[in-house]
C-alpha cells in the first residue's frame, strides 16, 4: 500500500500540505517524520522568543529602581497584567492556526512580538508613568498566545506514540525562553547596561525568528477549525480537570517565572544583580527537564507521573516555607529550584495527558484506527487552547497571591502555604479521576452499543 504524499500545493498565498497521515507507519518513516522535525524545530524557536517578550517585565523589573517611583505592589501588579493577557490570548491563538495555518500563524505572531518590544524602547526610562508600563507589559502578554498555537499546530504534526516527546519538547524549548531573557539581562546588569540593551537584542531576533518560519515551515490543510469539536471540549469535564492540573503544574513555572527575582529582592533584599544571579536557574531547569517529564509519561502514563510529581511540589513547597519563616535565603533559593523543577517535569507529563485522554475516550466509545486517531485529534487540539489559557491564569493568581501576601505581611509565606494547599488537591483530583478506578465510557454510547465498556486512563 503506497503511502499518501504530503506534497504541498499553492493555496491562500502559503505552503500547504494537501495530505498528511502520521500514523501511518511507512508514511512516517518515508516522509512525516523529516517534515514534522523540521516544522519542531522552527516553532520552538518562534515559540522561545515569544515566552522570552512574555516574561520580558520580570526581568524590567529588576533594572527599576527608586528612581522609577514604584513600590514592590505595583512591580507585582505589572507582572501579573502580563501573565494575564498572555493567558487570556491563548484562546484565540489555539483556533487561529486552523483559520490561517500554522506556518502562517507563525508568522503573524511572531511578527507581533516587535510591537510591545519597540514600545518598552520608547518608554523604558524614570519618569514614565506607572499607567504607560502597565500598558506596555500588557502588550508582551502576546508573547505568552505563542505557546497555544504552537502546541496545537506540533499536536498536528506527530503520530499518539510520539506526541509526549514532540510535546514536551516544544513546550521545554519554549520555556527556556524565560531563563534566556533572564541570562542575558544579568549579563547586562553585569556589565552596567541599561534595559534599552536588552530590548535591543531582542528586535532582530525576532525578525529572523520570522523569516525563517517563512521559509521552512508548512500548514497543514486538513487542520480545520471545527466549532462542534470546540463545543464537546467546553462540555467535556476533563478539559476542565486538566485545566486544573495544569494551574498546578505550568500556571506554578510561569508565576514563579515572573515573581522568583521580585521576591529574593523584596523578602530577602537582594540587589538587582543578586537576584538575576539565581533568578534564571529555576526556570533554566524546569525547562530542560520538560520533554523528560514527556518522555516519563509516554513509557509510564501521564496520570501516574503527575500524580508524584504533586508529591515532591508538595513537599518543596513545605521546605520553602519553613525556609520563609526562618529567613533562610540558602535553603529558600534550593527549594525553589527544586520546585521549579517539578514544575518543569510536570508540565511535560500533564500535557501528555491530553491526547491521550480523548484516544483512550474514543476507544471506550467503540472507535477504532483512522476513526478513533480523528476523534482523538479533534477534541485534544480543540481542548489545548482552553487548558492552556486556564493553566497559565494560575501564574496571574500566583503573582496577585504574593503581591497580597507582601502588602499585609511583607512576607510571601502565606502565599505558599495557599500553594502548598492547592498541590494537595490537585493530587486528590488526580488519584480520584485518573487512579483510582477504570472510568465507564460515555452513558448514552453505552445505552446505545448495549454494553458498560470500562477504560482505565492510568495509562494516558
Amino acid at each position: 500500500m503506497t503511502a499518501p504524499s504530503s506534497s504541498t500545493a499553492p493555496r491562500k498565498g502559503g505552503r500547504w500540505i494537501e495530505r498528511w497521515d502520521p500514523e501511518d507507519e511507512a508514511f512516517w518513516k518515508e516522509t512525516g517524520e523529516k517534515v514534522a522535525r523540521r516544522n519542531l524545530l522552527f516553532s520552538v524557536l518562534s515559540e522561545h522568543i515569544g515566552f522570552s517578550i512574555w516574561t520580558l517585565w520580570s526581568v524590567m523589573v529588576l533594572f527599576m529602581g527608586p528612581e522609577y517611583g514604584l513600590t514592590p505592589a505595583d512591580k507585582f501588579f505589572i507582572i501579573s497584567m502580563a501573565t494575564l493577557v498572555g493567558a487570556v490570548v491563548r484562546v484565540p491563538y489555539t483556533f487561529a492556526v486552523a483559520r490561517f495555518g500554522g506556518r502562517n500563524w507563525t508568522i503573524i505572531a511572531a511578527g507581533m512580538l516587535l510591537v510591545p518590544t519597540i514600545a518598552a524602547f520608547v518608554v523604558m526610562e524614570p519618569g514614565t508613568s506607572f499607567g504607560t508600563f502597565l500598558v506596555c507589559a500588557m502588550l508582551a502578554g502576546v508573547g505568552g498566545g505563542n505557546f497555544a498555537s504552537s502546541m496545537t499546530n506540533i499536536n498536528s504534526f506527530f503520530p499518539l506514540r510520539k506526541k509526549g516527546w514532540a510535546l514536551g519538547l516544544n513546550a521545554g524549548g519554549g520555556n527556556i525562553g524565560v531563563p534566556v531573557v533572564q541570562l542575558v539581562a544579568l549579563a547586562i546588569i553585569g556589565a552596567n547596561g541599561g534595559p534599552r540593551v536588552l530590548l535591543g537584542i531582542y528586535i532582530p531576533l525576532i525578525v529572523l525568528a520570522t523569516v525563517l518560519g517563512a521559509r521552512y515551515m508548512d500548514n497543514i490543510a486538513a487542520v480545520k477549525n471545527d466549532t462542534g469539536a470546540a463545543k464537546e471540549a467546553v462540555r467535556d469535564p476533563h478539559t476542565w480537570v486538566m485545566s486544573l492540573l495544569y494551574i498546578g503544574t505550568f500556571g506554578s513555572f510561569i508565576g514563579y517565572s515572573f515573581a522568583f527575582g521580585l521576591v529574593l529582592q523584596t523578602q530577602f533584599g537582594r540587589t538587582p544583580l543578586e537576584s538575576a544571579y539565581v533568578t534564571f536557574i529555576g526556570p533554566l531547569l524546569g525547562s530542560l527537564i520538560r520533554p523528560v517529564g514527556g518522555r516519563l509519561a509516554d513509557l509510564y502514563g501521564g496520570a501516574r507521573i503527575t500524580l508524584w510529581n504533586f508529591v515532591g511540589m508538595g513537599a518543596a513547597t513545605a521546605v520553602i516555607v519553613v525556609a520563609s519563616m526562618e529567613e533562610s535565603l540558602a535553603l529558600f533559593t534550593c527549594a525553589f529550584i527544586v520546585l521549579f523543577v517539578l514544575t518543569g517535569l510536570g508540565n511535560g507529563s500533564t500535557y501528555k495527558m491530553i491526547p491521550g485522554i480523548f484516544q483512550a475516550k474514543a476507544t471506550a466509545l467503540g472507535l477504532t484506527g483512522e476513526e478513533a486517531a480523528s476523534y482523538g485529534r479533534r477534541l485534544s487540539g480543540a481542548s489545548m487552547g482552553l487548558i492552556g489559557a486556564v493553566g497559565a491564569l494560575g501564574g496571574l493568581g500566583i503573582n496577585l497571591a504574593f503581591r497580597q501576601s507582601f502588602l499585609s505581611a511583607g512576607s510571601g509565606t502565606g502565599a505558599f502555604v495557599a500553594f502548598l494547599a492547592f498541590y494537595a488537591v490537585c493530587f486528590a483530583v488526580t488519584w480520584a479521576v485518573y487512579l483510582r478506578r477504570p472510568l465507564t465510557a460515555d452513558r448514552h454510547a453505552a445505552v446505545a452499543s448495549g454494553t458498560k465498556t470500562q477504560l482505565s486512563y492510568a495509562e494516558v
